[in-house]
């Protein structure tokens, strides 16, 4: 637990230093897991200030998203802890005080053990998959939804998977 947090205050020590450079926000996230044991998250993103495929519908951008999950119950091992880094896609439709938007990310997360809540993902590292939806405010706050996937993609066994769907709140900084 002690390797994780310190682990934790580096990389947000870290990407403290692109806060100048870009644009972040903090998120915080309520969430159920599928065998219905509740999460809570904690990100903190930087966009990426690019968009392509702009077009009068909306346009394509992203962000960089790292994240703290605590896993709260389960049989087997309640009471994890997960860090995440993700680049996020994100397509935004056009708005005028709120645009919203879809988005799907792939990433990594390491988690203080491979049996995380009911299931066995058969390491401590795994793969993050995600997609959501949303409202963007002019203001920059965000409101959405999003569903979250976690497995070692078949690179080890057992590759049991847990996933987290929540609900999410970005407050710019």
């Amino acid at each position: 637990m002690k390797k994780l947090l310190s682990l934790a205050v580096l990389a947000a020590l870290s990407l403290g230093q692109v806060v100048s450079a870009q644009a972040a926000s903090v998120t915080g996230a309520v969430g159920v897991t599928g065998q219905s044991d509740m999460t809570y998250r904690l990100g903190m993103s930087f966009d990426w200030d690019k968009s392509w495929w702009e077009t009068s519908a909306g346009h394509l951008t992203g962000y960089w998203d790292a994240g703290y999950t605590y896993w709260s119950a389960g049989e087997r091992a309640g009471g994890r802890h997960s860090l995440s880094f993700s680049p996020v896609f994100r397509y935004e439709f056009s708005g005028e005080s709120a645009k919203p938007f879809l988005e799907a990310g792939i990433g990594i997360a390491a988690f203080t053990g491979s049996e995380v809540g009911d299931q066995d993902l058969g390491g401590a590292v795994t793969f993050e998959d995600r997609i959501g939806t949303g409202v963007k405010f002019n203001s920059g706050h965000v409101v959405g939804v999003r569903a979250i996937h976690y497995s070692n993609a078949g690179l080890g066994q057992p590759n049991e998977g847990i996933e987290s769907y929540s609900l999410y709140f970005t407050q710019p900084l």
